[in-house]
């Protein structure tokens, strides 16, 4: 209880705190199973956003909630628990009571007796939501709604305006021929003299647009940035790839995001599955290249790319994909979402990469590791930057370098 003591807690959240014991105690001793299914259900969605059920602060509500559905729990079979109609937020907590040490002393559970939770065993991954899809889903609905609760009122009220609008149109057109009579005849000139048509002026020619200036070839077209891997799973349809939920400070609303434990994420299909192990890819953070243009691999659509070193493939060698592999590692207290650059090579990044341009693939062959194991952008081996040499180190905007674990003078992608 040590650590729940230490908390504190708004009343707001003391009030919600009794709210969510006395859910507990409904899934206890309830009798129908229509009734225990109800309140199973409407708990996996309050927790579909959430990492306790206050949201991320740990109270005595996850203790009683443990109580009430670790039994249950072990009696799912696994589709269950992860499959297309399961109730994986529910496992999720349970696997997290009974194991964190925030809950320790309140959940005094034998090994034997915990739930068995196998993290990579997801049967069914919810494809992600095409966020502007959605909102213009809504939004036609919304309109269709409008439409059929104003027409009745529109149809009863077209004849009514429509005999008001004539009556004026009249009333117009009687005032109007009544003062050009009376300036002819002040005038003493045939009304047709009076009408003189006025000359239009020539139109000046419109000037062309200038031309966009064309953008600085630089690594700094490459959006870079810090990524927070909240979770990572296999690929359901590929035993090559893994799929990864990854914060990486995209604002609410952004085209190809979806929210998970609260933060705006973006899911990542990566080839690692194999050469480096799953535990490694939870809760880490990465740098990953933001704004590659998104493709669909296997039915799951991937809108970023996680930076990797693997050794330099020699002239004549071909590169079979067998590793070893190390993920690019920003420095311990970088942010998801915060920008990474090549020293001496800041810049403003294209919002997304014209594949046309092989941007990427200009500047990729520069990507390296020094023997001091910092990631850096070799100038010297880009073509297109002829005249130009020298390193420049992969760092944070906080001014960390981004390393490797023990592969130097390797290539980064």
């Amino acid at each position: 209880m040590a650590a729940l003591d230490a908390q504190t807690y708004t009343p707001a959240e003391e009030s919600e705190i009794q709210q969510w014991i006395a859910k507990a105690e409904t899934l206890k001793t309830a009798t129908a199973t229509a009734d225990k299914q109800s309140v199973l259900d409407a708990l996996n969605a309050d927790l579909s956003t959430r990492s306790t059920v206050l949201g991320t602060k740990p109270s005595k509500a996850d203790v009683a909630i443990y109580e009430a559905v670790a039994p249950l729990v072990k009696a799912w079979t696994p589709e269950e628990r992860t499959g297309q109609q399961g109730r994986p937020n529910i496992v999720r907590l349970v696997d997290f009571v009974q194991n964190s040490p925030l809950f320790g002393l309140d959940v005094d559970v034998a090994d034997a007796d915990k739930v068995k939770v196998d993290v990579d065993e997801v049967l069914y991954v919810k494809p992600p939501v095409d966020a502007k899809a959605e909102k213009e889903r809504l939004k036609k609905e919304k309109a269709a709604a409008a439409a059929a609760a104003g027409v009745q009122t529109l149809v009863d009220r077209t004849k009514e305006a429509a005999a008001v609008v004539a009556e004026k149109a009249v009333e117009v057109k009687d005032k109007v021929v009544e003062a050009v009579a009376g300036a002819g005849a002040v005038e003493g000139k045939p009304q047709q003299q009076q009408q003189q048509k006025k000359e239009k002026k020539p139109k000046a020619p419109k000037q062309p647009a200038p031309p966009p200036a064309p953008a600085v070839l630089s690594p700094c077209l490459i959006d870079l940035r810090v990524g927070h891997i909240l979770k990572a799973i296999k690929h359901p349809e590929a035993d090559s790839l893994f799929v990864s939920t990854i914060a990486m400070g995209d604002k609410p609303g952004t085209e190809d995001t979806t929210e998970y434990e609260g933060q705006v994420c973006r899911t990542v299909c990566s080839g690692l599955n194999g050469l480096i192990p799953l535990e490694e890819m939870q809760n880490r953070k990465v740098v990953v290249v933001c704004n590659l243009k998104p493709v669909k691999m296997r039915g799951i659509k991937s809108s970023a790319m996680v930076l990797a070193a693997s050794p330099k493939i020699k002239e004549g060698e071909v590169d079979d994909h067998k590793g070893p592999v190390e993920l690019v590692t920003p420095p311990a207290d970088a942010k998801a979402g915060e920008r990474v650059y090549f020293d001496g090579w800041k810049g403003e990044p294209e919002k997304v990469l014209n594949p046309k341009k092989k941007v990427w693939e200009t500047f990729q062959p520069g990507f390296t590791t020094t023997a001091d194991l910092e990631v850096a952008f070799d100038a010297g081996v880009v073509a297109e930057l002829e005249g130009k040499d020298g390193l420049g180190k992969l760092v944070t905007e906080s001014g960390g370098v981004c390393k490797v674990a023990t592969l130097s003078g390797a290539q980064v992608r």
